[in-house]
């Protein structure tokens, strides 16, 4: 127990999304967590996310800074937070409390966008292999949610990932390229990208890195914040989004 929460084992949790399983809770209050396996599964297809002229021109402009696993616990809280089209949420205390710990463990991440000094949007997540199940996301300024996405898609191909798993469509994600999968198409999916990530039927070069991308930001990280990374360059983005495999 922790501060009267009782703590969701990790160990069990990466065994569940292996399994293409995932928490939620029945609100933000609630103390307990259920499973899930939908019949239909969201997916972002890494070389199928649709880059339009106005994102484009936003992520160009370099409008946001955006960095990645600066400020997790600040993302994972915002998203958590009830809003105008969401008056609850399915993020309680253990779910928070265990990507806490696996963000520690090297095993949830997440992108943050700012306006200067100000959280403005971001989006958190669980690398697992070859696959990365995006969780949530949130945006208090237009576009900056999508920002997030498009610098995570771009991350996620630069560092061969197989698969980016967005659990539900939304009209939102369906309009950045997201579809939906029967859940025994997801399940080969997910067993490919597993594999890859253990380095099954790759090539030299081919190895999964959620930190591939970070060379390219010009700068080392701070030595006591080894997973941050510099700022990359939105005409780097679009680049990436553009490239086919």
């Amino acid at each position: 127990m922790l501060g009267g929460v009782k703590l969701l084992d990790t160990h069990l949790l990466l065994r569940a999304y292996a399994a293409g399983i995932f928490p939620m809770a029945d609100s933000r209050n609630a103390g307990s967590i259920y499973w899930v396996e939908p019949e239909k599964r969201g997916i972002l297809p890494l070389d199928g996310f649709h880059l339009s002229r106005s994102l484009a021109k936003t992520l160009r402009s370099d409008s946001f800074t955006v960095t990645v696993d600066r400020a997790f616990g600040r993302v994972i809280a915002a998203c958590a937070e009830a809003a105008p089209d969401r008056p609850n949420t399915w993020i309680n205390a253990q779910i928070e409390t265990a990507c806490a710990t696996l963000h520690l463990q090297g095993h949830a991440h997440s992108v943050e966008c700012w306006r200067g000094e100000t959280l403005v949007g971001g989006l958190y997540g669980i690398s697992l292999g070859g696959a990365f199940f995006g969780e949530s996301m949130f945006s208090r300024e237009r576009d900056a949610s999508k920002v997030a996405l498009a610098h995570l898609v771009a991350r996620l191909k630069y560092g061969r990932y197989r698969l980016l798993d967005c659990q539900f469509i939304t009209g939102h994600l369906a309009s950045l390229g997201a579809i939906e999968v029967s859940r025994n198409a997801y399940v080969g999916l997910l067993g490919e990208a597993l594999a890859a990530g253990e380095g099954v039927g790759v090539g030299v070069g081919e190895a999964v890195d959620f930190g591939a991308l970070d060379a390219l930001g010009g700068r080392a990280a701070p030595d006591d914040m080894a997973t941050v990374s510099a700022p990359i360059s939105g005409c780097v983005i679009v680049q990436l989004l553009t490239q086919t495999s």
